[in-house]
């Protein structure tokens, strides 16, 4: 004798929803609006304020040139470090290998003022004009940030499966053809993530090529706390402009990465 039992489906508890919603809002993000609107609401209502507001913004320009200038200048050094990293060939590998741990493994600051200082300063300057200090500072964090991304398109181009690489073979495409059309679209896809991370880091480390003078946000902070002695505005007025700055970024990248996302996957 069988017995036939009707499906039921529990109910769902009272406030269950509501729940979800309330654990699932990004309070982080109000919590952030709430401070930048605070700072904001200081620079329109207080002369003090505005003051350090108008004197630190004039820094904005040269902060967007040198993450921007920096980010595709890494793009194209790390591409070619990744490439000769995966080599078959053994001295461009080590010469790969070496430029990344060396890079690495000294701070970034050591490395912006050897770089701009030495390199650059007394290197390149006994045969050639020495660049300006925003030129150097830009392509410092470049030849920095190069050395991780490096790594990004390595993991990227390793983590297309052999079997891509034949069906290429299989139709004809030559090595070169293979990278272009089979691996290095998938390998974006597959690293954007890591690379809109790294973006977001080299923003901030971009504050450090202040201490070869480049006149950006963080130069422009302290010539005016240096000048007027109003720390708490100065640094206050700086950390909202890096609020704006990092956290649109983030959530640019975010909703780009959303959108080129495979269903699925």
């Amino acid at each position: 004798m069988t017995i036939m039992r009707e499906a039921t489906l529990e109910p769902t508890p009272p406030g269950a929803a509501t729940g979800y919603a309330f654990s699932g809002f990004p309070w982080w993000l109000v919590g952030i609006g709430l401070t930048v609107g605070g700072i904001a609401w200081m620079v329109v209502f207080n002369d003090e304020w505005r003051e350090a507001f108008d004197f630190i913004k004039a820094g904005l320009t040269l902060t967007a040139l040198v993450t921007v200038g920096g980010f595709l200048t890494s793009i194209v050094l790390g591409l070619v470090v990744a490439l000769a990293r995966i080599s078959k060939n053994v001295v461009l590998r080590n010469l790969a290998m070496y430029y990344i741990e060396l890079i690495r493994g000294v701070p970034v600051l050591v490395t912006i003022m050897f770089i701009s200082i030495v390199f650059f300063g007394q290197i390149v300057g006994s045969f050639m004009p020495i660049p300006s200090q925003a030129v150097r500072g830009t392509l410092s964090l470049g030849i920095i940030y190069a050395a991780f991304i490096a790594e990004v398109f390595r993991a990227g181009i390793q983590s297309i499966s052999t079997g891509q690489r034949e069906a290429g073979r299989s139709i004809g495409l030559s090595e070169r053809q293979i990278m272009r059309f089979v691996v290095f679209p998938q390998a974006i896809r597959n690293i954007m993530p890591a690379l809109g991370n790294d973006l977001i880091a080299l923003l901030k480390d971009s504050s450090l090529v202040s201490i070869i003078a480049v006149r950006e946000l963080t130069q422009m902070t302290r010539l005016y706390t240096g000048s007027s002695f109003r720390f708490m505005e100065g640094f206050l007025i700086l950390t909202g402009f890096y609020l704006v700055l990092t956290v649109g970024l983030s959530l640019l990248l975010r909703w780009y990465e959303k959108r080129i996302a495979i269903p699925g996957y």
